[in-house]
């Protein structure tokens, strides 16, 4: 990855590298990923990271119970501290079902622990569709008053459900949008609130881009973020890989890049465990798509009917 991969994330004044490195899977959750990754491994990866192209990580309060976090700042604490440049995301999370104001205060005050810094430069509040929107409105002006009274950097707001999400970039203030499992080579229901975050002057985020697995290895995969997948959706799947097979290219590669190449897109989070994805993902931005692939992948994407319906189900 060269500077050209670096790019502004929207108006916050904050450069990051086109891909960020996702740090769900390096809190060894086995019943959530079918498999573990110790603490050394984590440690190991995160090292790799710093040394890699890739200028950030998104991380959260709530992965492994802050495992994840823990993790992370055992590898900067061996690293010597950040490097030049690089940023850590992190989100709040609800506990043990409370999302009050002063369970907000007290995530970020676990985060900055774990992470051994002081400087948390971007919080998300994450996942809030789980919950009561009405109830929610503590805990948003909470982590709007933590970036005022300059505890925390800049505000996001990360979720999956995009009509719930949309309710709470109604109330302002949002500066990043993380979205996942909604924009990818099969599914486009992200196009509406991604339409109105650029607008507004939010910058995109999107995650989950193999929608958990499928795009990255489709033999014998059956589902799509987490359920199963309809007929019409593996289908699709199927005949993208076959055409990125025609052309020399995996469908992993597609996938990253569909997502990577959008000009609307500023960073796309991409979950790894291994130092060699590392390496992979370089090589997978650097591959030449040619355009003929990319206009039939494109004639592949089910109708947007379906996706629309998906999200009213």
């Amino acid at each position: 990855m060269t500077n050209n991969w670096l790019r502004p994330l929207g108006s916050t004044g904050l450069t990051v590298s086109a891909v960020c490195a996702g740090g769900s899977g390096i809190a060894g959750m086995p019943a959530v990923f079918g498999y573990d990754v110790t603490a050394q491994q984590a440690v190991d990866l995160v090292l790799r990271v710093f040394d890699s192209p890739l200028s950030w990580i998104d991380t959260s309060n709530g992965y492994g119970d802050g495992t994840s976090e823990t993790r992370i700042g055992q590898a900067i604490r061996e690293y010597g501290g950040l490097p030049d440049g690089f940023l850590v995301a992190t989100k709040v999370d609800a506990k043990d079902g409370d999302y009050s104001g002063a369970r907000v205060r007290a995530s970020v005050a676990e985060s900055k622990e774990r992470l051994g810094l002081d400087d948390l430069p971007l919080v998300y509040l994450h996942d809030p569709e789980a919950h009561d929107f009405a109830a929610m409105r503590d805990a948003v002006d909470t982590l709007m008053q933590l970036r005022a009274d300059g505890e925390i950097g800049h505000v996001g707001l990360a979720g999956g459900d995009t009509r719930e999400l949309s309710r709470y970039l109604d109330l302002g203030g949002f500066e990043v949008l993380l979205v996942h499992n909604r924009w990818s080579l099969v599914d486009h229901s992200a196009r509406a609130i991604f339409e109105r975050a650029r607008a507004d002057g939010i910058a995109v985020v999107n995650a989950a881009v193999y929608g958990g697995g499928i795009l990255a290895n489709p033999a014998g995969a059956t589902k799509y973020a987490y359920r199963e997948a309809p007929p019409a959706l593996l289908e699709a799947v199927t005949a993208m890989d076959a055409a990125c097979r025609e052309y020399g290219v995996d469908l992993a590669t597609a996938a990253l890049r569909h997502s990577v190449d959008d000009p609307g897109i500023a960073g796309t989070v991409v979950g790894i465990t291994k130092p060699a994805r590392v390496d992979a993902l370089t090589e997978a931005l650097a591959a030449d798509l040619p355009d003929e692939l990319l206009n039939r992948l494109g004639s592949l994407l089910p109708d947007e009917r379906y996706w629309v319906e998906k999200e009213t189900t």
